[in-house]
């Protein structure tokens, strides 16, 4: 399908590329990852990798001569009524249309998928030996006559190695993604041996953490309720924001698709999207 120097390279090849990286079965039941706005058969030369499919992004791209913008989160969650222009999604699909930008998410699936997001930031904070904290289903990659199961699904869970305490954990985390605060929650004076972390709102997994041998929790968007809930259970959670868990994706996702694209040597333009920010400002 997508042979080796191909010349003309569609949304469709780059969706199939996608497809390797993000399985679509792997995305959960609610989600509406794929193709957002465009054409399948629509020509690509250049493409954008974001988190969000912004009117600044999407603007920014076609300006820019883009042809694909790919993001985490999707522009259209449940089926629309109607395109009205006046509102955020109508104007997107607007820009995108008259631009020509076709955009395409993969949500869920890259949260699940292995060297996905999670995997990426366990592996930011220095967890190693991982495994899913909600397993789903096992991704079979076949390369030539190599056919190799991983484990894919929700979350994850990892050694530290050596262990640390929770609050030297959350500082060093601190560093690594470069923030200026995190939250914590539960006994800093707690040893951490094994860490749990879901990327963007993990409130969601909190009974699999407990479930779990993990002694902290690395995430965003927790609650003050789920605070309660892990000082109750004696262990400790760190709230790194949604942003800070997810944005990571960015520059790992350019990067793979960089390379798989130089090896099936097609003449596209991957690149990083850097005007996003943190909607939450700390003051």
């Amino acid at each position: 399908m997508n042979p080796k120097g191909k010349t003309r390279i569609c949304v469709a090849d780059m969706a199939a590329l996608m497809e390797k990286v993000a399985p679509s079965f792997l995305a959960e039941s609610w989600d509406n990852c794929g193709l957002q706005v465009g054409a399948l058969h629509w020509v690509v030369r250049k493409v954008w990798v974001a988190l969000d499919p912004l009117l600044p992004v999407v603007a920014a791209a076609a300006e820019q001569g883009v042809d694909l913008v790919i993001t985490h989160h999707p522009l259209i969650f449940k089926p629309l009524r109607k395109i009205d222009l006046d509102t955020s999604e109508g104007k997107i699909v607007a820009a995108a249309l008259k631009g020509q930008v076709a955009i395409y998410a993969a949500h869920t699936n890259l949260d699940s998928a292995s060297d996905g997001i999670n995997d990426v930031l366990a592996r930011k904070i220095g967890l190693d030996h991982l495994v899913p904290l909600v397993p789903a289903k096992q991704a079979e990659i076949h390369d030539g006559a190599i056919s190799e199961i991983k484990p894919v699904g929700m979350g994850r869970i990892g050694r530290l190695n050596p262990p640390r305490t929770v609050t030297r954990l959350a500082m060093e985390i601190k560093k690594q993604l470069g923030l200026t605060k995190v939250k914590v929650a539960g006994n800093g004076d707690r040893m951490v041996a094994n860490a749990a972390v879901c990327s963007g709102s993990g409130g969601g997994l909190l009974d699999n953490f407990f479930a779990s041998e993990a002694d902290v929790f690395v995430s965003g968007d927790l609650r003050y309720h789920d605070a309660r809930a892990v000082e109750d259970a004696g262990r400790a959670l760190i709230d790194i924001g949604h942003f800070a868990s997810e944005h990571i994706m960015v520059d790992a996702l350019f990067n793979k698709l960089e390379r798989a694209v130089t090896e099936a040597g097609w003449n596209v333009q991957i690149a990083p999207c850097r005007m996003e920010q943190d909607p939450f400002e700390l003051i």
